[in-house]
């Protein structure tokens, strides 16, 4: 694992990438980008639970920091989990949202123009 989350990749998918967290600082930059990222994340806590969910919401409740999730086992459903309590996370869903950046729809749409082939506005699908 590796020490901290870097979000200066260059807008890489942090799919596959898994973190420890040793420090408070860690934590907060890790839960940062699961609440950024778009696919299922796996948390193991101190305690040795593993909750694997989506992971929408951070804030803080009671004067400790949270982080609401969608567990991938249970649809419907929400549950919290104190940020202190998490010992490690990895991005372990697919992000259906990696590459699709507005520069990259950019640059595509103006490669199809310069071939002269149909270029429109309408968005490609996501599968």
């Amino acid at each position: 694992m590796s020490e901290s989350p870097k979000p200066e990749d260059g807008g890489k998918s942090l799919e596959g990438r898994a973190f420890a967290l040793s420090s408070a600082e860690q934590r907060d930059a890790a839960m940062a980008e699961a609440v950024d990222y778009r696919g299922d994340v796996t948390i193991q806590t101190h305690a040795g639970q593993t909750y694997v969910g989506y992971v929408f919401d951070r804030r803080t409740k009671a004067g400790k920091a949270i982080v609401r999730l969608m567990p991938e086992d249970k649809p419907g459903e929400r549950m919290e989990v104190a940020c202190d309590e998490i010992a490690s996370l990895e991005f372990t869903g697919r992000d259906p949202a990696a590459g699709k950046s507005w520069e990259t729809w950019v640059k595509k749409y103006v490669e199809k123009k310069q071939r002269g082939e149909a270029a429109s506005i309408e968005s490609e699908p996501l599968e």
